[in-house]
Formats: structure tokens, C-alpha cells, sequence
């Protein structure tokens, strides 16, 4: 299967006006994927709580759009009831006339929870938490009415109307956790995705996940597998980039020659790797995207 490509653009400490340029670029530069992240504080350790909100920034990005998908990677499911979500991303897909993928995750920045007042229980409640709400959403976005009765969500009759324009809006879970996380997206998920790990690392996540499909009766092949990286063509850019986050996520940044990185991108290819979807924060450099553009891809295809 041939590997495709999109961007990842954060939210944090950038304008309206620089996300929509960038945006622009990156179609015209023919990436076939856009995602938001859901922050509302910076996703590193600066404390900083410059950030645009995901949903009413997902739904700008369908608008000034005419080709990409148009993802969310991804929606902590501790921010908003899940027939809330499903609701906007209905509403999104209408908006993009049919480009929108919802991607969900059990959340992980604790900071932004404990500042709004936000409860933050333990992971293995979180990962319920995000089990019941996949249900929920895609109950409320494909059936006239859905009831649904978990321990943390409840739905009674419940519709969403107008309803997506696909028949059956994608809906990708976050994470690599190889017990509980991939045994969900195994159940649930009509995608995966899971950022900056190396190819070997993802190769063996993508082996468990066929494991856990194995297990519940799941064709692995009806799953779309993507892998966030970051991109740097220098050691300079990427702590220009990533700040404090740099060894955390150094291991999946595509760095080097153009040759390298090519490998590189080669390397998860192989390793099952369907999307390749470049993540970027401000001060965005689209120049690099640029490159990518037109070095890398050419010599994948």
C-alpha cells in the first residue's frame, strides 16, 4: 500500500492567521492529511496556557480547506461528554463536506485538568472512560437514535441529527498502550495512530495490534495505521521545536540528509505504517515542509 502523508499543527503560541496560512500551504503542497491537537494548555513543560481551542479550530480548518482530510489527533475524552464531541464533529464533517476524522484518546496532560478543575483519574478509568465514549460517538453518528449504558457515560434515545456526511465518519484512537489502549482501537477504531517512536518500536506495536485483533474477531487490515514524527533537518531545529521535550521525542524525528530521511520514512513504511503525518508547533518553518515536499516524497512513491 502506498504511504501518505499529512501534518500535524499545534496549537499552541501560533495566531488564526499563521495556522490558516499553513494550512493552505500544506495542501498546495499536496499533503493529504491536517490534524489539531486538544490543549488548552501548551503540550510541554513551559506552563505556558497560550492555546486555541481543538473543536472551534478543527471546524476553521474544514472551512479553509478544499482537499485534505481533516483529523483531530486527538480529543481527550475528559474534556467534553462524548455526545457533545459527536455532535461538533458531525457538524465538521458537514462543514468540510465530507473530509472530517475524529480522533479520540484517554488524555494524558494533567496540568490542564487540575487547572480547570477537571477530574484526572487513573489511566485504567481514563481508558474506560475512553472505550464507552467510542461507542457513544458511533452510536449518535450512525444510528437514528442510540442508548447506551456504561459506568461512566449513559445515553438514553439519544440522536444527533444532521447526521455526518460519510456514511461512516472515521473515528481513530490515540495511544501505544499495548495492553488496553490497542485492545480498544482492535474493538472499536477504524484507525490508530501513536507519536514519535521509532520504526522498530512501531513495528512491534503493530504486532500486538494484530494480536489483540486476532483475538476479537477483527480483520487488522479494515485498520488504518498512521505514526506522528517530528521533522528537523538539524540537531539545532529540533530543540528549536520540542524545547524541554526534545529527548522524549527525538527518537521519532525524522532528521539528516535528504537520503536519511527518506530511509528513515522507508523504515516505517515497512514497519506497516499507512500514514506519515508530520507533526510541527510554532514558530512553524514551512520551508521544511516545503523540502519534504519535494525531496522525500517523490523518492517514497
Amino acid at each position: 500500500m502506498t504511504l501518505r502523508f499529512g501534518v500535524h499543527a499545534g496549537l499552541q503560541n501560533t495566531t488564526s492567521r499563521e495556522l490558516r496560512d499553513l494550512w493552505v500551504r500544506v495542501e498546495d503542497r499536496g499533503f493529504e492529511w491536517i490534524s489539531v491537537w486538544d490543549h488548552f494548555y501548551a503540550a510541554d513543560p513551559s506552563g505556558s496556557a497560550v492555546c486555541l481551542e481543538a473543536v472551534a479550530t478543527h471546524a476553521a480548518l474544514a472551512l479553509a480547506t478544499r482537499r485534505v482530510r481533516c483529523g483531530s489527533l486527538v480529543y481527550s475524552v475528559g474534556y467534553r461528554h462524548p455526545a457533545v464531541l459527536a455532535n461538533a464533529v458531525a457538524t465538521i464533517d458537514q462543514l468540510s463536506e465530507g473530509r472530517a476524522v475524529l480522533g479520540l484518546g484517554a488524555g494524558w496532560h494533567q496540568g490542564e485538568y487540575d487547572a480547570y478543575g477537571i477530574p484526572f483519574p487513573s489511566a485504567a478509568v481514563r481508558l474506560a472512560q475512553l472505550e464507552e465514549a467510542v461507542q457513544c460517538v458511533r452510536g449518535l453518528l450512525t444510528q437514528e437514535t442510540t442508548t447506551f449504558t456504561g459506568e461512566h457515560f449513559q445515553l438514553r434515545d439519544a440522536r444527533c441529527e444532521p447526521k455526518p456526511v460519510q456514511d461512516r465518519l472515521p473515528i481513530w484512537v490515540g495511544g501505544g498502550g499495548e495492553r488496553y489502549t490497542l485492545r480498544i482501537v482492535a474493538r472499536h477504531a477504524d484507525g490508530w495512530n501513536v507519536p514519535f517512536i521509532p520504526p522498530d518500536e512501531y513495528a512491534r506495536k503493530v504486532g500486538v495490534l494484530d494480536g489483540h485483533c486476532e483475538r476479537e474477531g477483527r480483520d487488522s487490515a479494515a485498520i488504518t495505521r498512521a505514526v506522528n514524527v517530528g521533522l528537523a533537518w538539524s540537531d539545532v531545529d529540533i530543540q528549536t521545536q520540542f524545547g524541554g521535550m526534545t529527548d522524549f521525542v527525538r527518537p521519532g524525528v525524522l532528521t539528516g540528509t535528504t537520503q536519511q530521511v527518506v530511509d528513515r520514512v522507508g523504515e516505517y513504511a515497512d514497519a506497516g505504517a499507512e500514514w506519515l503525518i508530520v507533526a510541527v508547533r510554532a514558530p512553524f518553518h514551512p520551508e521544511s515542509l516545503d523540502r519534504f515536499a519535494e525531496e522525500v516524497v517523490p523518492a517514497i512513491r
